[in-house]
């Protein structure tokens, strides 16, 4: 219930998905309560996926009520971004937890860098084309799901570069991060159906009692972060948030 506070009052504050934070810390959790080796940064990814689920639905609401959703451009992208899904969670259930593990602390080092630097994303000239779309859709949702994100890292640069405004590249995001939980969520559940080892309360590799304290928290922090995002000093904060994805990179390391 704690972690879920705090995912959701940065998630809220930054604009920048829970799992982020979820992931290495379920990882850390699952360790510590000794689950088999190679299922802890599985269970951790699928989990958090899970998650998102519902603040997904929560933040796509408020979006769509502010009228800054741009539905073609969802509807465009959700085909490309469920299979995307769908095979990320086949890749993560077919590699190694180790290899997994490298792959998320890399992620992480990536978006702690973008934020320590505060880079923004470069417009380009021109809208993007269809084959673009399901390329950058394809990959967003495949990364999304072996990580356990909801994509707005990937999606909101990709989307401001081919000149959508940031408002509505964030809002767009924000819908697409629902089919990317819905799918992947799913998948981690048949693959996960009969895997041996897993502890009890779990469905496929999802962990229930953390599931439900994580969403319990979560949801009712993620509208005080938005709210605080137009008081305190974001940019400073983002420093500091990134390096707190540091230290969860370098504890991910030796985990």
């Amino acid at each position: 219930m704690l972690l879920g506070a705090v995912a959701g009052l940065f998630a809220g504050l930054f604009g920048i998905g829970g799992g982020l934070i979820m992931v290495p810390v379920l990882a850390m959790l699952f360790a510590a309560q000794g689950f088999a080796p190679g299922q802890v940064m599985i269970m951790s990814v699928a989990t958090s996926l899970a998650t998102i689920i519902l603040t997904s639905i929560a933040s796509v609401i408020a979006h769509h009520r502010l009228g800054a959703v741009i539905w073609d451009k969802v509807w465009r992208l959700v085909p490309g971004i469920m299979a995307g899904a769908v095979l990320g969670t086949v890749i993560a259930d077919r590699i190694s937890g180790e290899v997994l593990r490298i792959v998320f602390v890399i992620y992480l080092l990536y978006v702690s860098l973008q934020l320590a630097l505060q880079r923004k994303p470069n417009v380009g000239g021109k809208p993007s084309s269809r084959l673009q779309d399901h390329a950058m859709a394809l990959l967003t949702g495949s990364l999304s799901a072996i990580i356990g994100i909801g994509g707005g890292s990937l999606t909101v640069p990709y989307l401001v570069h081919f000149r959508i405004p940031i408002r509505n590249a964030v809002a767009v995001s924000s819908a697409c991060g629902l089919p990317i939980a819905i799918a992947g969520t799913a998948g981690y559940i048949l693959l996960g159906f009969k895997a041996p080892l897993l502890p009890e309360w779990s469905l496929g590799y999802i962990y229930l009692p953390a599931f439900a304290g994580i969403v319990l928290t979560s949801v009712l922090t993620a509208p005080i972060g938005a709210k605080l995002a137009g008081i305190v000093p974001a940019q400073k904060l983002k420093r500091y948030f990134a390096l707190l994805l540091l230290i969860m990179a370098a504890k991910m390391i030796w985990l």
